[in-house]
């Protein structure tokens, strides 16, 4: 049988995670008594190079130069998962493990060889982390915005993918309007989920943020924060009107969590337009789908 079919079936086995596939390949290497390709190999530390592109960018210096010194004691017990590249192999899952086995000077590890095409190694990248809770609120919208823009997931399909709510996908991959040095503040720490979320609104979510963190505001005030924040329509009767009240605002946003997509509504005493912007041809299939009432 091949070992490779269940992989194949678009978000069924990767949706089980890293320890369902490792129990499936090492199964198979028991059974067979050899170590074909799945199989757990003892592969040089020289041969593995990273992947370029994988979700996790940010690495704690202080956390690998522990994990390296547990390994140096105990080894490194469980294996990374690497697909053949050249005349190496590039890392799938596991960077974290294979940078800390460096600092503990192994020349070889555990490593799950498997030939995963460009989508199916990000798909495994973003379950081992998201189970490990390895990736910060940033990495992981970026990595769920290359998935729908470049391999045309739904965010339907993502939640699927990584055990999560479409609405949870939804709100993640609303931090990435924020401004870069917002989105910087979340990817250090800085600030949290909640309190980017709270920053989406605000006219100058830059100045706010660095209030936010100088005075060290919970999530809550960072709310009330942007709601005094944003200047007061209701009481400019007689000025033109420009822009969203807050309640269109809300609405946007209700609109937009249900949707899974950006809306913008542009609101006049006379009437006013609903706009839905999408990024992919899939998010305008399922637009068109929702709109003459076909089955998702």
């Amino acid at each position: 049988m091949n070992d490779e079919a269940p992989l194949r079936k678009r978000h069924t086995g990767l949706g089980r995670g890293l320890s369902s596939l490792l129990g499936e390949v090492e199964q198979e290497a028991s059974v067979s008594g050899a170590s074909p390709r799945g199989g757990i190999q003892m592969l040089p530390v020289a041969a593995i190079a990273p992947h370029p592109d994988q979700p996790r960018r940010h690495f704690d210096e202080e956390a690998l130069a522990e994990l390296g010194e547990s390994i140096r004691s105990r080894g490194l017990i469980q294996p990374i998962v690497v697909r053949p590249l050249g005349d190496g192999y590039q890392i799938v899952a596991g960077e974290r493990r294979w940078r800390a086995a460096q600092k503990a000077r192994l020349h070889e590890v555990p490593a799950v060889v498997r030939d995963f095409d460009d989508v199916e190694t990000l798909e495994v990248a973003i379950v081992e982390n998201i189970q490990r809770q390895d990736l910060n609120a940033i990495e992981e919208a970026e990595a769920y915005k290359r998935l729908i823009d470049e391999f045309g997931h739904t965010q339907e399909a993502l939640g699927r993918l990584v055990h999560k709510s479409r609405s949870h996908v939804a709100n993640l991959l609303r931090l990435l309007d924020l401004p870069q040095k917002v989105r910087a503040y979340v990817a250090s720490g800085e600030l949290s989920m909640g309190h980017a979320r709270a920053l989406i609104p605000a006219d100058d979510p830059e100045s706010l943020a660095l209030e936010v963190i100088n005075r060290d505001l919970s999530v809550r005030e960072t709310e009330k924060l942007v709601r005094a924040d944003k200047p007061r329509k209701a009481r400019l009767g007689k000025m033109e009107f420009k822009g969203a009240s807050a309640d269109i605002e809300a609405l946007e946003r209700q609109l937009g969590d249900m949707l899974g997509l950006k809306v913008k509504i542009s609101h006049r005493p006379d009437g006013g337009t609903v706009a839905l912007g999408y990024s992919s041809l899939d998010q305008l299939d399922m637009i068109c789908q929702r709109l003459s009432g076909e089955k998702i």
